[in-house]
């Protein structure tokens, strides 16, 4: 497998995770054999994006991540020309198949800040921190046009975490932090009414029990429900009787807790835990810079999903539409996360690093 450029350990966590979601798709979806049978088209391809993107040496990603970065800034111009809306949110462009350009940030993103700062000296100076900047905070500000709010956040996220790593200065991060927090009050009056009251209802759901904080309620009460060993498989009230919304993608971690408790909601975490440390133990072992910064990003940018999917379906984050990773029903973004895990299967397994 390691000639295949696999790693094991990671591909077992993949495995057990994408076992966990046909189980918890089969229940969500009120037993629908056909929505089984899709969703595990879509993990069987995903898989298959996987072991693709792990053949590529590092050498190829840092070679290509200037021309990805490009055609991902081209087709988030084009999604504000010839995309589609659908529920108030204009995100998808369709050129033969109808796709989220945003998505593929997921993957560039990391890529090319990476190659930029490995391409320079670290710590890094005042003006690679401000080209690092601009190359995250670009395709960011046109993601929150769209407006996604949720993956806007994460793509900066993803970019601006390799920044932190390269080690710059405390003052400029203290900097950072405050001049963020004096612009919290004109980033609130920029963001679509929507958005505002997914933050209001988030600090105060019971608000509005009926409406906007409907959703949230009843996800909280799922997951309370579930108490230790859960109420059985295809057995939780909340899911089965169609209280939960969008059981399939953003709550079905909800149905997750509500089947099979809090030692299911355990396991769940452990094999969540166990990815984001072995793509830090690959970052750790990794003989270059570039390998070092990206596989360090697509492993907490993974752990950040993780903790704002769980975060939103138990009250702890306003609920901002990020999936379940490698659990809930998703087509591109299923599809472009496993191809991150792949690159760092690759960034692993390919003895031909990076040259100095």
């Amino acid at each position: 497998m390691h000639q295949l450029h696999i790693d094991m350990p990671l591909m077992i966590a993949v495995l057990l995770a994408s076992g966990v979601s046909a189980i918890a798709i089969f229940s969500a979806s009120n037993s629908s054999e056909n929505f089984l049978m899709s969703h595990l088209v879509s993990i069987g391809l995903s898989i298959l994006a996987m072991i693709v993107a792990a053949q590529f040496s590092p050498l190829f990603y840092s070679r290509i991540s200037p021309w990805l970065y490009a055609v991902c800034l081209i087709l988030l111009i084009a999604v504000f020309f010839y995309g589609e809306t659908r529920n108030n949110a204009t995100r998808w462009i369709d050129i033969g198949i109808s796709f989220q350009p945003s998505e593929l940030l997921k993957i560039a993103m990391p890529l090319i800040v990476a190659r930029y700062i490995a391409s320079g000296s670290i710590p890094l100076n005042n003006i690679n921190i401000v080209a690092s900047l601009i190359l995250v905070l670009l395709p960011t500000a046109l993601i929150f046009k769209q407006p996604d709010l949720g993956t806007s956040v994460l793509i900066a996220f993803s970019g601006l975490v390799i920044i932190f790593l390269s080690g710059i200065k405390k003052r400029y991060l203290f900097s950072a932090i405050t001049l963020f927090l004096g612009c919290l009050p004109f980033i609130w009056k920029t963001i679509h009414p929507f958005q505002q009251q997914r933050v209001l209802t988030f600090l105060d759901p019971e608000s509005d029990p009926l409406g906007a904080g409907y959703h949230i309620i009843q996800s909280k009460i799922a997951i309370g429900s579930g108490g230790l060993f859960g109420k059985g498989w295809l057995n939780g009230t909340q899911g089965q009787l169609d209280f939960l919304p969008e059981r399939t993608t953003d709550f079905i971690f909800s149905i997750l807790a509500e089947e099979f408790g809090l030692i299911g909601v355990l396991f769940i975490i452990s094999i969540y835990l166990f990815i984001v440390g072995r793509g830090l133990l690959i970052a750790i072992n990794s003989d270059d810079l570039f390998s070092r910064l990206a596989a360090s990003s697509i492993s907490l940018t993974f752990f950040i999903y993780v903790f704002v999917n769980i975060g939103m379906t138990s009250g702890l984050l306003p609920v901002v539409g990020v999936p379940l990773p490698l659990i809930s029903k998703g087509g591109t973004s299923s599809l472009t996360l496993m191809a991150s895990l792949g690159i760092l299967m690759s960034l692993h397994t390919h003895k031909r690093l990076i040259p100095k």
